[in-house]
């Protein structure tokens, strides 16, 4: 039996995280349509078994308890410097944008979102993106818009969510992750948003939703949801504007 792990290069005890960062690290490699190098395809085929397997905790449990001995977990060296330490003690925000992004990928994910929502309570021009390759972004900003609505933090997840597919748009090299991002941010869209966050921030939403290049439907539904939005708030006025252009919109599909 293949070690699932070595195969997509994480520790035996790493979190779903961890999973997802590896897996699509080495499908960027691997995959044809990428790489145009059709000979790794074995190779590649072995990568999406092995995450099909870790991504699932049913399956994972079952592989560890057939693959690894007592004896095979019991070792793991300390380093010798610890990072983690070395970023708690400092309050430079290039440090903290990193320490969310550290402890997100080692299991601490409440511990990176609280520190998130900390930074930019106290910080209104703070971003994560600023400190990082726009690579490393799109996927630990996904991860991290997936833990935010965990905890129904939807506003938050759906702001990081937008500036990856903004990124997206002039960056094609993710191209093959970006059916996921986007059914992603659509599901908050409809289902997490709408009497769910203050009505002023759902506005908000709808409107930034608009600029994203989400297809007519998918505008007329925005737009309707601003009518409603606005009619709550009491400006009937934009509401209706809202509404008609909804229908136009409609009729464009």
């Amino acid at each position: 039996m293949n070690n699932f792990y070595k195969i997509l290069g994480i520790r035996e005890n790493a979190t779903l995280a961890e999973i997802k960062r590896a897996y699509r690290e080495k499908v960027k490699i691997l995959h044809p349509d990428l790489s145009g190098d059709i000979t790794h395809k074995d190779e590649f085929d072995e990568v999406v078994k092995a995450y099909r397997v870790l991504s699932d905790q049913r399956q994972r449990n079952i592989f560890d308890e057939s693959f690894f001995t007592k004896m095979h977990r019991n070792t793991q060296a300390a380093d010798a410097f610890d990072y983690y330490k070395w970023l708690s003690a400092r309050d430079d925000e290039e440090s903290r944008a990193k320490l969310i992004f550290y402890t997100l990928m080692r299991g601490k994910e409440d511990e990176a979102v609280a520190e998130f929502k900390r930074m930019q309570m106290n910080h209104a021009d703070f971003s994560l993106k600023k400190w990082f390759t726009r690579e490393d972004f799109m996927d630990y900003g996904y991860i991290l818009a997936e833990e935010l609505v965990i905890r129904s933090e939807y506003y938050d997840a759906f702001i990081l969510l937008e500036q990856i597919i903004q990124m997206e748009y002039s960056y094609t090299y993710f191209y093959i992750f970006f059916p996921e991002v986007l059914e992603f941010t659509l599901s908050i869209l409809k289902k997490n948003i709408d009497r769910v966050i203050p009505d002023e921030l759902a506005l908000d939403v709808f409107e930034r939703a608009l600029d994203l290049n989400l297809g007519p439907q998918n505008d007329s539904f925005f737009l309707m949801k601003m009518s409603e939005e606005y009619h709550r708030l009491g400006d009937d006025a934009t509401a209706e504007i809202c509404r008609r252009e909804s229908e136009k919109m409609r009729i464009k599909k």
